[in-house]
């Protein structure tokens, strides 16, 4: 494997792993675990194959196996902010439009936000995405619909939540996808 091709998907890895987590130090530590993991398993790796696609299918099993352990460990601890929702202060009059897509992302299944973004922000194709979750193409379409229709439900909230920008367009949800 070589050095340059790895560190040209960093930023990818990165922007995934942020979007996936919705924290910088969660998304660090992702992406640092996914590059070891890539480097002791680059045997693994087929040359001449999909780089790319191979890291994200690492990175999805370690982003699957994190969360699995965390539910298992952490379960008195969760809790579901929308329960609190009516307590939360607001700190800013105008928050940011790209936190608002995020805290939207963040509110989606987990395999729907993967399937969401790798399909949107890193434009895969279904087969690619498939064969990194380990589901069937269908499934994909399948999650890949549902998260477009919850992400649109909540990026167009009713007016209890102001916060919440309007869109008119996928496009422009899928311009704010690729900015993150």
């Amino acid at each position: 494997m070589s050095q340059e091709l790895l560190v040209a998907e960093i930023a990818s890895l990165r922007r995934y792993a942020r979007a996936l987590t919705g924290n910088s130090w969660a998304a660090d530590d992702l992406v640092q675990d996914t590059l070891e993991r890539a480097c002791s398993k680059w045997r693994l790796w087929l040359a001449g194959s999909n780089l790319r696609a191979w890291l994200f299918s690492v990175m999805h099993n370690l982003f699957v196996n994190q969360l699995r352990q965390s539910t298992g460990r952490s379960q008195m601890t969760r809790v579901d902010v929308d329960d609190y929702a009516d307590q939360l202060a607001a700190t800013d009059a105008d928050p940011s439009p790209m936190l608002d897509l995020q805290r939207c992302l963040l509110r989606l299944p987990p395999e729907q936000r993967e399937v969401l973004l790798l399909v949107s922000m890193q434009d895969l194709s279904y087969a690619e995405v498939a064969k990194i979750t380990g589901v069937p193409v269908g499934t994909v379409m399948s999650r890949l619909s549902r998260a477009r229709l919850r992400l649109h439900e909540l990026l167009n909230a009713p007016a209890q939540s102001p916060s919440l920008p309007v869109t008119s367009s996928p496009v422009t949800t899928l311009h704010r996808l690729r900015s993150l």
